[in-house]
């Protein structure tokens, strides 16, 4: 229920109004002064506040203030028996949601006690947003126990409270736009704006208009002013996904803005400021790209302030029952079932795949199989024939065989590595593009 607390001196004044006012459905407390009044704030979730100006022990707008450091959440509205407009405004910029003058009141309280009840529940309702939204992006909603994963998430936390740059690598799909917003959600910026873009899904003209903004009549097609990605990050977050994928020319634009930041606008004279914090992504060896010129190395020695190597799903197989559990509830509640069961054998099969698409085919998978299954159980005829298959083909390669002998010659240097492709493709003295056949090919 509601509830209500009158703080009047004027008992008579004060049992009338909260006979009205229970009349409307709402719980009443009574208070005669200021002290009794905090008493009963800090017994009872009180949402609104009557409070008298003119108190035997205090004034109702110095009340104001004090209510609001210890209850923000209260709205208040104050009663005189005079008007004063210093009082007013005083009261209104210490937070008070209204001041009215007794004798008004008949026709003015109950719509007013309404809508602030309606501020207060909107508050609630905004804060309880906030709190489920936080918890599925904070560090708590990534799954996972494998060293491989806490690791990362170690990593992820320390720098979270910093403003430096952080470039997260490793294979896509494994989880980097996740990561990335957990750290927005732990930093000092996490009240502002946390932006996203993927380099690799616009060409240059249009990537360039997305980070930049334009001004209108720029270019054909610029009918009004935009605003630019870089200007909406402006005090938050600008996560940069496959920034490998970055034209050269735009490389050179975005390192100015994270030297001075200061850029331009397409088609703007005058220079724009922002002051955002970058978390980059990549699946590509930036150092390997720069050295060979694909990639701008001064913007990558910025970037690489901290990075973290996110690992690939087949590298933390452990973690594949407690993501199934995860999805497959997800996936369950959105297609209108009951949480399906996991089947052993199911279970069995995903353990052995070696996931190319790493989290991301895991979801599309789980989320395929809960559609087809006819049961409340997950069976491997849900799975896809070459997951459903995984076991022959791994059995078809003889411990004798060569090769068996470079399959695990590779785990064992992709072992040593720690996941790192380009490391593992010198130290085997193959192409890149080698690697990543015999890695599908042997599903490593």
């Amino acid at each position: 229920m509601k509830q209500l607390l009158i703080i009047d001196d004027e008992e008579k004044h004060r049992s009338l109004l909260a006979r009205i006012i229970r009349s409307e459905g709402y719980d009443v407390f009574e208070a005669g002064d200021c002290a009794s009044g905090l008493k009963k704030l800090s017994a009872k979730s009180i949402d609104v506040v009557l409070c008298d100006v003119k108190l035997p022990d205090g004034s109702g707008v110095e009340l104001v203030p004090k209510i609001k450091e210890f209850h923000p959440d209260t709205e208040i509205i104050l009663l005189t028996a005079f008007g004063n407009i210093a009082d007013s405004v005083q009261a209104m910029k210490d937070g008070a949601f209204d001041y009215i003058v007794k004798g008004n009141d008949n026709d003015k309280i109950l719509p007013l006690l309404s809508r602030a009840f309606e501020k207060v529940e909107l508050k609630k309702r905004v804060r309880e947003l906030e709190k489920r939204v936080g918890k599925k992006y904070s560090f708590d909603s990534i799954i996972g126990t494998s060293p491989l994963i806490v690791k990362a998430i170690e990593l992820a936390r320390k720098v979270a409270g910093t403003d430096a740059n952080v470039l997260l690598t490793g294979e896509t799909g494994t989880g980097k736009e996740v990561f990335a917003e957990a750290i927005h959600l732990a930093s000092d910026r996490a009240g502002k704006s946390f932006v996203a873009l993927n380099c690799s899904t616009f060409s240059k003209e249009i990537l360039e208009s997305e980070l930049f903004g334009h001004k209108q009549g720029s270019f054909t097609g610029a009918i009004k002013d935009q605003k630019g990605l870089i200007e909406e990050a402006n005090g938050g977050t600008l996560f940069l996904d496959e920034i490998g994928e970055m034209p050269l020319e735009l490389q050179a634009k975005l390192l100015r803005v994270l030297e001075t930041s200061e850029y331009f606008k397409i088609g703007d004279t005058k220079p724009s400021h922002s002051n955002f914090r970058l978390i980059a992504a990549t699946n590509r060896d930036l150092k390997t790209e720069s050295e060979e010129h694909r990639f701008r190395a001064d913007l990558y020695f910025r970037l690489n302030v901290f990075q973290i190597e996110l690992p690939a799903l087949r590298e933390r197989s452990k973690d594949i029952k407690l993501l199934t559990g995860h999805f497959v509830e997800q996936f369950s509640a959105k297609a209108n079932r009951r949480p399906m069961k996991i089947g052993e054998h199911f279970l069995e099969k995903l353990v052995l795949y070696s996931w190319p698409g790493n989290i991301r085919e895991l979801k599309n998978i789980l989320e395929r199989a809960v559609i087809l299954a006819d049961g409340d159980t997950l069976t491997i005829e849900t799975l896809p024939p070459e997951i459903q298959l995984i076991h022959e083909q791994k059995s078809t390669l003889s411990a004798f065989s060569m090769a068996s002998v470079e399959k695990l010659h590779i785990q064992k240097v992709l072992n040593h590595t720690k996941g790192n492709k380009a490391e593992a493709a010198r130290l085997l003295e193959i192409g890149i593009a080698t690697l990543y056949r015999k890695i599908e090919e042997y599903k490593l």
